[in-house]
């Protein structure tokens, strides 16, 4: 049996939008993948994987040339059985768990002058979160990164990305068998930074990879992740969180395939927008191959609009080639903060600004509790009141 689910669901405040849906035939495990960057064109906005992203932002991390940007790694002590080592591109093309499968991502390992390469070594288990901040500062900064996880290792990563900066890097994620990784990426840069990254993960038998990705700062994000499973009895859960204001264009794309049998995957990402040009977008693709049988699977996103002209796009697309599965599943939804809510909130003596913030902090409170790490949960909730903060200054400017 052959499936192909392609739903969609988008919104501009109260208006939706019919923006085609994608060629029913075409599967998305027939997208390119390549070291070599003219094997990707510059995309034009046609495409199926750019019709939504702001190339004017991007164009410049599309053009396969070396630049002067910088990023400055601020590492702790390692814990024993954790190095940080530096490999040269030929090197960091053997250990990635698969090539770019966009022309973003190709430019950035070309021209990142080789990988850092973070090993977790086999049977290591780390009682304390490892958190690492990455400072990006110039135009076009590129990076390539390696996160492998040795069999029966377990660890908590933490990734921060902050500065002013355009960035473009890709990412590789290796679990091996047994291995179990919470890795939290956070994308905190300045209100001017351009960000576009892939993120590539492959599971070996009986892995567990939980995967956050936060996304508050930057002008334009644009994230690609991807899981892949090798071995039979992984899984693999991926949460995201992401705050869009006035000016801000954060995108995230994510594609999980079922190539063997007997693995599970959940999908929850949740967003909030305000602002008149306020802009989010989530695509979320699941192949289950003819052979990956008893899969479990499902994948949610849901999206709060808090003033009027902010768009989010949301776009789930199920493709089932075996009838022999476990569950299989995806919703999603976009919804206002309406007068009726603000209404109900105010006759109890809740003021304004504080209703919306009720609302919001309830809406994200399950995705920051999956982090799993204190501070940095509480660093997020003070973010996302600082985001509302911002939001209610502008709208107490247009009531004015």
């Amino acid at each position: 049996m052959t499936v192909t689910d392609h739903s969609q669901a988008t919104a501009d405040t109260a208006h939706s939008h019919g923006l085609g849906t994608p060629t029913p035939d075409a599967s998305r495990a027939d997208r390119p993948t390549s070291w070599d960057v003219d094997t990707f064109t510059v995309p034009s906005g046609r495409e199926e994987n750019w019709r939504f992203s702001p190339l004017k932002d991007i164009k410049p991390m599309l053009q396969a040339e070396d630049t002067d940007g910088h990023l400055e790694w601020d590492i702790p002590t390692l814990p024993e059985g954790v190095t940080i080592s530096d490999i040269d591109t030929a090197a960091a093309q053997e250990r990635s768990v698969r090539a770019p499968g966009d022309r973003a991502s190709a430019v950035a390992a070309a021209h990142s002058g080789g990988a850092r390469v973070l090993s977790i070594a086999p049977n290591t288990v780390l009682d304390e979160p490892l958190q690492i901040t990455v400072t990006g500062t110039g135009q076009d900064v590129r990076g390539h990164l390696l996160v492998e996880a040795g069999a029966s290792s377990e660890a908590t990563i933490i990734l921060e990305r902050k500065g002013t900066a355009t960035y473009s890097e890709f990412v590789s994620v290796d679990l091996a068998q047994n291995a179990g990784l919470n890795l939290v990426l956070l994308q905190l840069w300045d209100n001017d930074s351009v960000h576009a990254g892939e993120v590539v993960a492959r599971l070996g038998r009986d892995s567990r990879l939980r995967g956050s990705v936060v996304t508050l700062g930057g002008k334009s994000v644009r994230l690609n992740t991807s899981a892949a499973f090798a071995g039979e009895g992984a899984r693999v859960d991926l949460f995201g969180l992401y705050f869009a204001d006035s000016g801000q264009h954060q995108e995230h794309q994510l594609f999980v395939d079922h190539a063997v049998p007997r693995c599970t995957s959940r999908v929850t990402y949740k967003g909030a927008l305000a602002g008149k040009t306020a802009r989010t977008v989530w695509i979320g693709d699941v192949l289950i191959r003819k052979e990956a049988e008893e899969t479990d699977t499902y994948e949610l996103n849901r999206n709060l609009v808090l003033t009027d002209g902010a768009r989010a796009d949301s776009v789930p697309n199920l493709e089932i080639e075996t009838g022999e599965i476990a569950g299989a599943g995806h919703a999603s939804a976009t919804g206002r903060f309406d007068d009726e809510q603000m209404f109900y909130l105010r006759s109890r003596g809740i003021s304004e600004d504080q209703a919306r913030k009720l609302v919001v902090r309830g809406f994200f409170a399950d995705l920051v509790q999956e982090i799993g790490v204190a501070s940095v949960e509480e660093s997020l909730m003070k973010a996302i009141d600082a985001e509302l903060d911002h939001v209610n200054e502008e709208l107490a400017e247009e009531d004015a």
